[in-house]
């Protein structure tokens, strides 16, 4: 048996909430890497409908939760959540969850500096969510954020108190925004630490503890490959590593110890934000797979710019993320659709690329190219077997497959957790 790790394969929103929940029935511990509550996974569970942010989708199966260092944690938003959630039945104690005590902070100054930041953009905005995530990375690399760990020592976080105001109050008088002032801070973080503290140890031990153990370990993703800060579509992409390498960085074990990589894609492609979407659809037939798909941002509500499915943009994401196997979500939003394409490529200032470049005006400037494939008539919802799918939806599958370069591992059918056919099992290597 093999550890698994799941990231998303196109610009996020691609199903990852429930496919990491069907996955959780089989493991041992749930453990998110990266991101902030920039990311939402939307998980059905009968008439249950859970949205989580921060915490690992492995609660929901009663499985032990780990944020990892490489997340960016907002305590408030934190605890929010899990008095959310515990209203829903979810059992939410340092039992159940740890966080690492060398996770970087989300403090009120990062989401003010991040909205003010984006509104003077005007039109050159990212479509960043305003959460305060971008900021926060900024001060872990800046080497002055205030972590996890931190809250237990007033001292030091009265030190890193006085650079962080300097530095955000500077910006924020100039953005013409309100300041912080130090009393303020300081008192806002004693209040939090007995909240938060409980839930604090060094995660890499426990892992390493569990691995030894034989247990299997779920490595949860937040966004996609393609917003990446480094292999994403710069600068409309997110401010963290999403790529299945950083799982290890951001919960702190070897890169041997993530095992098999799943990417998950959607049938058909979204993207909520700003930034080039090569097969974007303002027509009719996007407009219906934005109703049929409920396509609407699990954090932010916004809805979720819809297209055809961008077969050369999961290749590059296979590659670069390193993806074995690919999960197909989304494959009943289809159904009834008399044709489909699927881009293979683009056309860029006239030359053909299989791939998006890393230039912002050439990533702009990228034009499909479409393969057109028959669609089904027959229903694909709740399909549990390729015997429940149309012959022709079978056909549709397949030549993603051979597009993208990666085996079709998962297919999910509907938002419920068992609607989902089996071809490989990912604990398996």
């Amino acid at each position: 048996m093999t550890n698994v790790a799941v990231i998303g394969a196109q610009w996020g929103d691609e199903g990852k909430g429930k496919v990491v929940d069907w996955l959780a029935s089989r493991a041992d511990v749930v453990v998110r890497f990266q991101g902030g509550h920039n990311a939402g996974h939307t998980l059905v569970v009968g008439n249950e409908t859970y949205k989580l942010s921060l915490l690992p989708s492995g609660l929901v199966r009663g499985k032990l939760g780990v944020i990892g260092n490489g997340v960016v944690v907002d305590p408030e938003a934190l605890l929010a959540e899990i008095a959310r959630v515990q209203g829903q039945g979810l059992k939410v104690s340092p039992e159940t969850l740890r966080i690492s005590e060398s996770a970087t902070l989300i403090l009120p100054f990062h989401p003010a500096l991040d909205k003010a930041r984006e509104a003077a953009r005007g039109d050159a905005k990212i479509g960043t969510t305003g959460r305060g995530i971008g900021p926060a990375y900024e001060d872990r690399v800046a080497r002055r954020a205030i972590r996890v760990a931190d809250l237990a020592e007033p001292e030091t976080m009265a030190l890193k108190l006085d650079e962080l105001l300097r530095h955000y109050n500077t910006l924020l008088r100039e953005l013409g925004v309100e300041t912080f002032t130090k009393e303020a801070m300081l008192a806002h973080l004693l209040a939090l630490a007995p909240k938060i503290l409980p839930f604090a140890e060094p995660v890499w031990e426990r892992l390493d503890t569990l691995r030894k153990e034989g247990k299997r370990i779920l490595f949860e993703g937040a966004q996609a490959v393609m917003l990446d800060v480094d292999h994403g579509t710069y600068p409309f992409v997110t401010s963290s590593n999403t790529v299945a390498s950083a799982a290890a960085s951001g919960s702190g074990v070897g890169p041997w110890a993530v095992g098999f990589v799943l990417g998950i894609a959607k049938a058909y492609t979204t993207r909520v934000g700003s930034g080039p979407f090569p097969t974007e659809l303002f027509d009719e037939t996007g407009r219906k797979l934005g109703e049929r798909g409920f396509e609407f941002g699990t954090v932010t509500g916004r809805p979720r710019r819809c297209g055809w499915f961008d077969a050369a943009m999961v290749r590059q994401a296979v590659k670069i993320g390193g993806i074995q196997g690919l999960v197909l979500t989304k494959l009943d939003v289809l159904d009834g659709m008399p044709e489909l394409k699927i881009c293979t490529g683009y056309r860029i200032n006239g030359e053909r690329s299989r791939h998006l470049p890393a230039g912002m005006a050439a990533q702009a400037a990228a034009l499909p190219e479409y393969e057109t494939i028959e669609g089904w008539s027959g229903s694909c919802r709740g399909a549990r077997s390729w015997v429940d799918l149309p012959a022709q939806a079978i056909k549709y599958v397949r030549r993603i497959e051979e597009l993208v370069e990666a085996p079709i591992t998962l297919v999910s059918t509907s938002p419920e957790r068992d609607d989902t056919i089996m071809v490989r099992d990912p604990f398996e290597g």
